[in-house]
């Protein structure tokens, strides 16, 4: 797969503008980001690059930066080996468990050790909503509990999950790429119980679960949070992320509108993890 490099400079550059437009770039196919000194790197396959769709997230930007941007379409790379020397390094979360790749040896005596070689994927832990969600996973019980995994992206999650006990595991993504690389890395980690599926939440059918998790962003998990509260068991738990603390009261009404009980809320730096109890 052929991949185009878009170069955004912001001005004035900020991490808050830099998460908000990875974000909205996401939604329009980008697939993995790297913010330099001074400017934000994203990825997007060849086939899905589109000035219009950019063009059209600089203009309705919500905040008031001047965005250029630059493109060129770069040669097919051994993309484990650009993360090994550039982006993915080992990543602990709470002391207990230890994120790397397959090409990393990392000393240390953890009570978990996930392999994950994520190539444009996301979910390497890195970025505060995984880790949230990893943390809250590691606070939960979730031994013999049915679990799905909504973006799996890398499965990081539903193989932490697993690990945690949950069976079985459900793991859904709607793209491609992501659901290949999903499946690589539950086999990497030697797991047996989680199974994947490539969609979105039409894909559930009448499937039900003790536990969901939904590592998205917040328009997506608007649109879909009636169909995770009719996949949850009762007495189950709903946790998203994907979006900001200012985002929480909207969040928190659609899950309130459909039935769920709003319980609280993990943050980091900004990013926030939202709990909801059927």
């Amino acid at each position: 797969m052929r991949y185009t490099q878009t170069v955004f400079v912001l001005q004035p550059f900020s991490e808050t503008a830099t998460d908000i437009l990875s974000a909205l770039l996401a939604d329009i196919g980008f697939e993995s980001f790297v913010v330099t000194e001074n400017s934000l790197e994203a990825y997007i396959p060849t086939a899905l690059f589109s000035e219009k769709n950019i063009d059209e997230i600089i203009v309705h930007f919500p905040l008031d930066e001047k965005i250029s941007y630059s493109f060129t379409e770069i040669e097919e790379k051994n993309w484990n080996e650009e993360w090994e020397k550039h982006y993915f390094q080992p990543i602990v979360i709470a002391d207990k468990c230890i994120i790397q790749s397959s090409f990393h040896h990392q000393e240390g005596e953890y009570q978990y050790r996930i392999f994950i070689d994520p190539k444009m994927a996301f979910g390497t832990g890195h970025h505060q909503t995984t880790g949230l969600i990893l943390r809250d996973i590691l606070d939960m019980d979730l031994n013999n509990k049915s679990v799905l995994d909504m973006g799996t992206g890398t499965a990081v999650l539903a193989i932490l999950a697993s690990m945690r006990g949950a069976n079985p595991v459900l793991a859904v993504d709607i793209d491609e790429w992501a659901y290949n690389n999903a499946r690589e890395n539950i086999e990497r980690n030697n797991i047996s119980n989680i199974r994947t599926v490539l969609g979105g939440a039409e894909a559930l059918g009448g499937e039900s679960f003790d536990v969901i998790f939904a590592n998205i962003n917040r328009n997506i998990l608007l649109q879909d949070i009636p169909v995770y509260e009719k996949a949850l068991n009762t007495g189950g738990t709903l946790i998203v992320s994907g979006f900001y603390k200012r985002d929480i009261p909207a969040v928190r009404e659609k899950c309130e509108s459909c039935g769920l009980v709003y319980t609280g809320f993990r943050e980091q730096d900004d990013w926030v993890s939202v709990t909801c109890k059927k």
